[in-house]
């Protein structure tokens, strides 16, 4: 039996497109048909459908591709279990070229290397979306205050409506 290169690709949100991955994993030498993916979940989610074919659709002899190691996991526990998966299974594991040799020392440090990164980034990327979401929260707040503070036209005396600006600074 001839040994099979197996393609994955993913994708975090429903926005994004995998064709840069697609015509990635293409360039590798991987069939079209051969790709497996899932849109819309992120690395740190290890219950991936397309992740999960293509692990069952690996065979003794065969090579896992994927363009880089951040888009078959976001954690280094998650990527070493993988790639142990992979090795006891006589798997070989292809990130973007480079194939992925766990009998080597520095192969295995260069792999370990690479997920700490991913697994960084990941925690940046979580680390700006809370950010991005208290940022937002204090100007709906500030914007809530303002409200208030401006009445709407006319005022108990009958007269024309009495503006207040606040000014914060």
């Amino acid at each position: 039996m001839t040994a099979l290169l197996i393609g994955y690709a993913r994708c975090s949100t429903d926005q994004q497109d995998l064709t840069a991955q697609r015509d990635g994993l293409a360039a590798l030498g991987v069939a079209a048909n051969r790709v497996y993916v899932d849109h819309g979940l992120t690395g740190t989610n290890r219950e991936r459908p397309g992740l999960r074919e293509a692990l069952a659709a690996c065979r003794e002899g065969d090579t896992l591709v994927v363009t880089k190691l951040d888009r078959l996991a976001r954690s280094l526990p998650d990527a070493r279990a993988i790639a142990d998966e992979l090795t006891v299974r006589q798997v070989r594991l292809n990130l973007g070229g480079s194939v992925y040799d766990p009998t080597d020392p520095v192969g295995r440090l260069l792999f370990n290397v690479l997920a700490m990164v991913a697994e960084f980034e990941s925690d940046l990327i979580r680390l700006r979306t809370r950010e991005g979401m208290k940022v937002g929260q204090s100007q709906r707040a500030f914007a809530r205050q303002a409200a208030k503070v401006e009445p709407s036209a006319g005022s108990a005396s009958g007269g024309p409506a009495e503006r207040r600006r606040v000014q914060h600074r």
